[in-house]
């Protein structure tokens, strides 16, 4: 959507990203209500961001579609944990939760926009398709 002026169909962008078109059609739907996205109905309708792509964060968008980012049950509200006194793991860990999220916080829509080389590509050479920067899995 930040690459492209004006709207971009949910089809369109299913096809450039590989992205089966019944999820990504909840994704977007979850963006259109938390406001990161409009959508527009019609023949020239689609989905365009609300903000400026250098002022919305990876980190956002990722919380917004999947929820609070957790690296491990350690870092939750609720981590009450048994070996919590003589775990050897649980500060290492920490420094890398924060330091993920301090790097999602600082790359913008619009950085992972200048990472493409190309707009998206539809039609029958899938070799072409654009690879997504993040990949966003549902929680387990």
């Amino acid at each position: 959507m930040a690459m492209k002026e004006g709207f971009a169909s949910a089809r369109e962008i299913s096809c450039s990203y590989g992205i089966p078109l019944p999820l990504l059609s909840k994704v977007l739907q979850k963006l259109a209500r938390t406001g990161f996205v409009q959508s527009e109905h019609g023949a020239s309708g689609g989905y365009r961001l609300r903000r400026d792509p250098r002022h919305i964060t990876a980190l956002e968008v990722i919380r917004t579609i999947d929820g609070p980012f957790f690296l491990t049950s350690c870092f939750t509200e609720s981590s009450e944990c048994g070996l919590a006194s003589r775990c050897n793991v649980r500060e290492p860990l920490r420094k890398v939760h924060e330091s993920i999220q301090r790097l999602l916080e600082n790359i913008s829509i619009a950085d992972m926009c200048e990472e493409e080389s190309t707009g998206p590509v539809c039609g029958s050479d899938a070799s072409e398709r654009l690879e997504p920067l993040i990949s966003v899995s549902p929680s387990v």
